[in-house]
């Protein structure tokens, strides 16, 4: 076992980095639509379902995120699952700022008017319930308003210590 560092004031940020990343997570895209009516979108991996009843969603953005902006201007967004052969899709939505091109990127509107991806293993369309502080990030607790599941037999894709992987890998 690695020993890890740490000081009185806690764990230093890489540390927490690798120790966290060790817990392998699925990749989503989460999109919503911008003031200006565009459609924006983060890659995120932040994501947990939270309650049953009601149908409840929870997504962590940084701060600085565009992404975060427009649900907060929206009042909607989609988590977007990403199939294994998704990866490109992944790097695209992760880039910083308005570089994410959604050139290309095929997708439609959901009913809260939330860009859907197409090919995605599932799409969970929910409404801004609640917004919470969580450090340098926002929590955004969805609630689940609308579901969809693909009849695709794709594996999803997953990130673990710092790479993409699949079940395929395994």
């Amino acid at each position: 076992m690695t020993a890890s560092t740490h000081t009185d004031a806690g764990i230093s940020s890489e540390d927490f980095r690798r120790a966290v990343g060790h817990f392998a997570t699925g990749v989503t895209v989460v999109t919503s639509i911008g003031p200006d009516g565009q459609p924006v979108g983060t890659t995120a991996n932040a994501v947990s379902s939270l309650s049953l009843d009601p149908p409840l969603i929870l997504v962590c953005f940084d701060r600085a995120s565009l992404t975060l902006e427009a649900i907060r201007h929206h009042g909607a967004f989609v988590v977007n699952v990403l199939a294994a052969p998704q990866q490109e899709l992944s790097a695209n939505f992760a880039r910083r700022g308005v570089e994410a091109a959604w050139e290309g990127v095929e997708h439609r509107p959901g009913p809260t008017g939330s860009p859907r991806l197409e090919g995605a293993l599932a799409t969970l369309e929910c409404t801004v319930e609640h917004s919470l502080p969580g450090g340098d990030h926002e929590i955004i607790i969805g609630r689940l308003r609308y579901a969809e599941t693909s009849s695709d037999d794709a594996t999803p894709l997953l990130f673990w210590r710092g790479s993409y992987i699949s079940l395929d890998d395994a």
